[in-house]
């Protein structure tokens, strides 16, 4: 406990890991208490990953890290990534993540379809719209775009990330995490899809979704807590 502790003050502020549990908190008591189904969660962590892509935008922008010493193996248009400009970087990666990010929707948005053609005959589909409200998907995104805020505030900018970090590093600082996210929530979905989607199941799905985010997002700031040898502060 107290190494876990001692990992956890070099890496994050404690508003945004608050502000991180409450918000990945919301989708809970919607299952527990508000009867959210499968459906209504995998929308709201779709639109989160879309969340967490503008804030990505917003990092690359203000990133004012030091080029020397980068690897550049990563390629884009055939040109180390550490090369490039952010002119350049913001739009590839708002390409590239926006794909990703649509392709993804498409499957979340069109699961009931894939769900009541699985069984004919089967209510499995409708069994997955039941209790949709756009309303409850709106506050919970709102949740979790004030969570990430908190971070981009408290750690990104206020503990001086920004500095130490480059854009064409913080480009590809949220693939590592969204797809470990994705296969989890996805595979999940459709296995408690499939099985009638049990409060008790979708609420172990949500669960193990916020401990990892938490442990990404610990692992994502540790990454740059501490200023590379030589580095002056404020510099």
């Amino acid at each position: 406990m107290e190494r876990f502790l001692a990992w956890y003050r070099v890496t994050s502020s404690v508003g945004a890991v608050a502000a991180l549990v409450i918000a990945n908190a919301v989708p809970l008591l919607g299952v527990l208490f508000l009867d959210w189904n499968v459906w209504t969660i995998l929308i709201v962590y779709w639109l989160e990953n879309g969340i967490v892509g503008l804030f990505n935008i917003a990092k690359m922008a203000k990133a004012q890290g030091d080029d020397i010493g980068a690897t550049g193996s990563f390629l884009v248009n055939g040109r180390p990534a550490s090369s490039m400009a952010k002119v350049g970087l913001i739009p590839f990666f708002v390409m590239h993540y926006g794909i990703f990010w649509a392709v993804h929707g498409v499957f979340v948005l069109t699961l009931p379809v894939f769900g009541s053609m699985g069984s004919p005959g089967s209510d499995a589909g409708s069994d997955m719209t039941d209790g949709f409200s756009p309303v409850t998907i709106i506050l919970a995104v709102i949740a979790l775009t004030i969570s990430h805020a908190v971070s981009f505030w408290f750690n990104f900018l206020g503990g001086g990330e920004y500095r130490r970090v480059t854009a064409a590093g913080q480009m590809f600082a949220p693939y590592g995490r969204l797809v470990v996210l994705h296969i989890t929530i996805i595979l999940g979905g459709i296995a408690i899809a499939s099985t009638g989607a049990p409060a008790a199941a979708i609420a172990i799905l949500v669960g193990l979704k916020t401990v990892l985010d938490l442990g990404f997002h610990l692992a994502e700031h540790r990454k740059v807590a501490t200023p590379p040898p030589n580095t002056v502060a404020g510099g």
